[in-house]
């Protein structure tokens, strides 16, 4: 990710010239806009990232996002309208640039459906009870954490059942990078919980084997950022001050 600061209300638009690169406008630390930066970097497609202030919004933002959120992708020659959404934009990339890299898809359509069926589990069965349990403001939420656990076996057991290091094979598929986010912030989890909590290794042998995998992968490596750096912005946040330029 690049080092600019995130824009804020009062701000005017970057100006970046006619070089044909694509405009990413994200936010540091939201994991919905790195799901983007992956897919952009696992197929090594040039673009300019423009960060965003999400609690003081610029006014021509809502301009390039109606919803105000990130991701927003900007397309050359097509500046009047932005795609958002992360799954959107993601599916986007991958059609729109067959030969860039390499495919992150399945060729199989069946297997295909599958990956994205389980995409959107995950979104369900693993980042909702995440968040109950992390912005709970009355303590832990009951069932939170066993329901998070029940969502983290569904994926542990496709692994197993995949016999692959990745869920997309020998290399990180657009099933690994649209689940990645979380599985790099699942630590921040100790933030809720106390330092003690970690996932069971034998539960999970199969998962923590590819989160270590995954934290080596060069698209990957790219937008990482280390469980300190995400707890600093989450305490910036639970205190109301939403610090979103700590590391610039």
């Amino acid at each position: 990710m690049s080092n600019g600061k995130h824009l804020a209300k009062g701000s005017t638009p970057p100006v970046l010239g006619n070089d044909g690169k694509l405009r990413l406008y994200s936010m540091r630390f939201c994991p919905y806009a790195q799901r983007v930066h992956l897919i952009l970097d696992a197929k090594n497609i040039a673009y300019h990232t423009i960060y965003i202030n999400l609690s003081e919004k610029p006014e021509w933002y809502f301009d390039k996002n109606p919803l105000g959120k990130v991701p927003a992708l900007e397309v050359p020659g097509k500046e009047n309208i932005t795609l958002y959404e992360s799954l959107v934009v993601a599916d986007y990339i991958e059609e729109a640039f067959p030969d860039k890299q390499r495919k992150l898809y399945p060729s199989d359509p069946f297997k295909k459906a599958q990956d994205r069926i389980l995409i959107e589990r995950f979104n369900g069965a693993v980042i909702s009870p995440y968040y109950r349990i992390l912005f709970s403001s009355d303590g832990i939420p009951p069932g939170a954490i066993t329901e998070f656990g029940t969502g983290l076996d569904i994926f542990e057991t496709e692994l197993k059942n995949r016999g692959t290091s990745y869920y997309g094979g020998d290399k990180p598929g657009m099933l690994d990078y649209m689940i990645w986010p979380w599985c790099e912030r699942v630590d921040l989890l100790k933030f809720a919980l106390g330092d003690k909590y970690e996932l069971d290794k034998q539960r999970f042998g199969k998962l923590l084997q590819w989160r270590d995998l995954m934290e080596k992968d060069d698209a990957v490596q790219k937008s990482f950022l280390s469980t300190e750096n995400h707890t600093k912005f989450l305490q910036s946040r639970k205190s109301g001050e939403n610090n979103y330029d700590i590391l610039s």
